[in-house]
């Protein structure tokens, strides 16, 4: 069963364009080498510039965890590390109904 994964992240003010930047670094390397990773977006708010979101959707539990576990998930941690404001927001979901 799919699993999908919401993240919400926030970058300091004035530290958007590098978060920015290292995030569409990761999408390049998870379209690469992530087969399980059936969906990778990048979305930003619009009435906050320093908000991120993504919507990520993995094949199942086990490529999720895969995808944690990957070179580039520790090099974006260090490249963005120092310009977030605060903890992401990490939601898993679970589908319920769908029409």
């Amino acid at each position: 069963m799919p699993l999908v994964v919401v993240a919400k992240i926030k970058a300091k003010a004035g530290s958007e364009a590098q978060v920015e930047a290292a995030f569409k670094d990761m999408i390049k390397q998870v379209r690469a080498n992530e087969p399980g990773a059936l969906a990778y977006v990048l979305h930003k708010s619009v009435q906050d510039p320093t908000t991120f979101v993504f919507f990520e959707q993995y094949q199942d539990q086990a490529a999720f965890d895969a995808h944690g576990k990957t070179p580039h998930m520790r090099e974006m941690g260090g490249k963005i590390g120092a310009h977030l404001d605060g903890r992401p927001e990490v939601y898993i979901l679970q589908e319920v109904d769908r029409k």
